[in-house]
């Protein structure tokens, strides 16, 4: 039988398309190697996707007793949030709209079946 695991970040101050490209990357992967995979990419949502998986393997430790070697990412998601509206003056007295987005994310984990 299975167990998931999951940490849930909201309100993240990143682009949820953004943070989309880094979650796919790690779906699928064990939890070492996803951890190894966020420490060394060159993108801003990828230390929040370390953090949030570093919650959900203490998640799984603590209230699951599961061992980390046995975890793999089974689900991983950027969702868009609120966004934040801010004025962006622009020349002739001419203003625009900056949206500023937020990003929902979420990192499930679950054990290997079998030892697989």
């Amino acid at each position: 039988m299975t167990m998931e695991v999951r940490a849930i970040a909201k309100f993240q101050r990143v682009s949820p398309r953004k943070a989309k490209l880094v979650t796919d990357l790690i779906i699928g992967k064990p939890a070492e190697e996803a951890l190894a995979l966020l420490r060394n990419l060159p993108k801003g949502s990828a230390p929040l996707l370390e953090k949030l998986v570093r919650s959900a393997i203490a998640n799984a430790e603590n209230n699951y007793n599961m061992t980390m070697e046995d975890l793999y990412v089974k689900r991983a998601s950027a969702d868009e949030g609120p966004r934040m509206k801010r004025i962006w003056m622009r020349g002739r007295g001419r203003r625009d709209i900056k949206l500023k987005r937020t990003a929902h994310l979420v990192v499930v984990m679950d054990t290997k079946e079998g030892g697989a």
